[in-house]
């Protein structure tokens, strides 16, 4: 076989999703791989921080769980990390070898908001541990669902009510703490807008899926199929 008939792999892909409680983030990942898959023609591969797999989860199941509260936001920080160690090794850097999309609920930002702006940890030991965990394997495109924290929490606990249990650790946080993730989350979009994109998400969810559909085809072209080019200049 000669080179010219080998068709090298695409490159992976990584959007990670981030925001406040009750943004949605879950269910706009869903609809957003379900399109994908339909028209890019690739692999889609979803996923949420803490967990993806066995050993995070068990992490994640802990941590929401208020284990390591008592020890300080820098201690929930260390287990995340170990919890994104595996996640990284197991899953995504795997997954986007093979030239997979990977969609992940929450990543490395969330670290910076809720232990670093909400938390009270230093940004420099923040970004120390980011270089070492996550090292080149950075979002391409990351989407903030915004939303007020009042909205997100009533959400939640709605949620909470509907039969998915008690709020979390932290959920159940004051709402002074959730009004400072909203700024850390904004803080980061303005100092990365090359690689985030606020999307509204007090809207309805038809409409915020519209515009996170939006956001990647202008972000990522590359992913949409030529099917989708068509029709979206058809619409033009």
């Amino acid at each position: 076989m000669t080179t010219d008939t080998l068709e090298a792999a695409p490159e992976g892909v990584f959007i990670t999703f981030e925001g406040g409680e009750g943004a949605g983030k879950s269910t706009q990942i869903l609809r957003l791989a379900a399109h994908l898959r339909a028209r890019s023609g690739r692999e889609v591969v979803t996923t949420r921080e803490p967990g993806g797999t066995p050993k995070a989860e068990a992490i994640r199941e802990a941590v929401l769980a208020g284990v390591a509260k008592p020890y300080g936001a820098f201690a929930e920080a260390l287990m995340f990390s170990a919890a994104r160690i595996d996640h990284l090794d197991q899953l995504i850097r795997p997954a986007l070898a093979k030239g997979a999309v990977v969609l992940c609920d929450r990543f490395s930002d969330s670290t910076r908001a809720y232990q670093g702006a909400a938390g009270g940890v230093g940004e420099a030991d923040l970004l120390a541990l980011e270089r070492v965990v996550v090292g080149p394997t950075r979002p391409r495109l990351t989407l903030i669902l915004d939303l007020p924290p009042e909205t997100g929490l009533a959400r939640a606990r709605q949620r909470a009510g509907g039969g998915e249990g008690e709020a979390d650790r932290f959920e159940a946080e004051a709402l002074g703490f959730h009004q400072r993730l909203r700024a850390a989350f904004s803080a980061i979009a303005e100092a990365e807008p090359e690689r985030c994109v606020v999307i509204d998400a007090d809207a309805a969810p038809d409409s915020v899926e519209a515009a996170i559909r939006a956001a990647v085809a202008t972000r990522l072209p590359a992913l949409l199929s030529e099917a989708e080019k068509d029709a979206r200049e058809n619409a033009a």
